[in-house]
C-alpha cells in the first residue's frame, strides 16, 4: 500500500506512549496499534483529527504517500 503511517515517528518525537495516546485519543489500544504497524486499510478524518490535535502535528506528519515502483516484467 503506498499510504506509510509514520504515527511512531511523532510519538517517539513527543515522547508519548501508544497507551497513552490511545486514552487521549479515544480508540482502543488494538486499533491504534493497527494503524501504528500500517495494517489500517483506512482512518476516520475524526480519529485523525484527535491525533493531530494530542500529538500537536499536520495529517502530513503521520501519513506519507510513496509512489509504488511500475512492474517492468512485461
Amino acid at each position: 500500500m503506498p499510504i506509510i503511517v509514520n504515527l511512531d515517528v511523532m510519538m517517539a518525537k513527543r515522547k508519548i506512549s501508544l497507551s497513552e495516546l490511545s486514552e487521549r485519543v479515544g480508540i482502543t489500544l488494538a486499533n491504534l496499534s493497527i494503524l501504528k504497524n500500517n495494517k489500517a486499510k483506512a482512518i476516520r478524518f475524526s480519529t485523525l483529527e484527535e491525533i493531530c490535535k494530542v500529538l500537536d502535528c499536520q495529517p502530513s506528519d503521520i501519513l506519507e504517500y510513496v509512489k509504488e515502483e511500475e512492474n517492468n516484467n512485461g
